[in-house]
């Protein structure tokens, strides 16, 4: 393991948030365009906190994504001052918890802060893992030339090069084997 449990956690659960946006996947269509999906999102990443299945609260968590898609394409010292100010503006209070079958860990809010400000500084504090370590290098934009979404590169050597939103790996390995079989032909 590359960070703590909780800091990759909460890196590949703002990279899902990110590339939910319109443009962020081959798909171009917004998938929390509803409470429904974000219900869903929230689910699918055990995200637990304060949740009001309202309209507000999806165009909240909605209005993240631009910021956190502005930090991770940042220059690491660049990112510095987007991450600070989320974690200034949700009031960050890191304290360590114990829950779920998860040793300690840090939490960052009250368990019952709203969830946007839960998304927000959850994301922040893994951000200052990552910063505080210098592998910034590991948050990028997957390299197919067709999408625009982030990854958090875990791997050992740093080479993922792909997101896993639109299978994109596979598709540009079938293009270079094709390109490559066409160049022997």
């Amino acid at each position: 393991m590359l960070f703590t449990h909780d800091t990759e956690v909460s890196l590949i659960a703002a990279a899902i948030l990110v590339n939910t946006a319109p443009g962020a996947s081959r798909s171009r269509d917004d998938e929390l365009a509803t409470t429904a999906d974000l219900v869903a999102f929230l689910d699918s990443q055990e995200f637990t906190g304060a949740r009001l299945g309202t309209v507000d609260e999806l165009e909240a968590v909605r209005a993240l994504r631009p910021r956190l898609r502005a930090i991770w394409l940042a220059e690491r010292d660049d990112a510095v001052d987007g991450v600070n100010a989320l974690l200034r503006e949700g009031a960050a209070l890191p304290q360590l918890q114990r829950h779920d079958g998860f040793d300690w860990h840090i939490h960052a809010t009250e368990s019952d802060a709203p969830v946007v400000t839960r998304l927000q500084v959850e994301a922040a504090m893994a951000f200052v893992d990552v910063l505080r370590s210098d592998e910034w290098q590991r948050m990028r934009e997957c390299e197919a030339p067709d999408c625009e979404a982030v990854l958090v590169d875990l791997s050992r050597n740093r080479s993922k090069r792909y997101c896993d939103v639109g299978n994109c790996g596979n598709r540009m390995n079938v293009n270079a084997y094709r390109e490559r079989r066409s160049g022997s032909a």
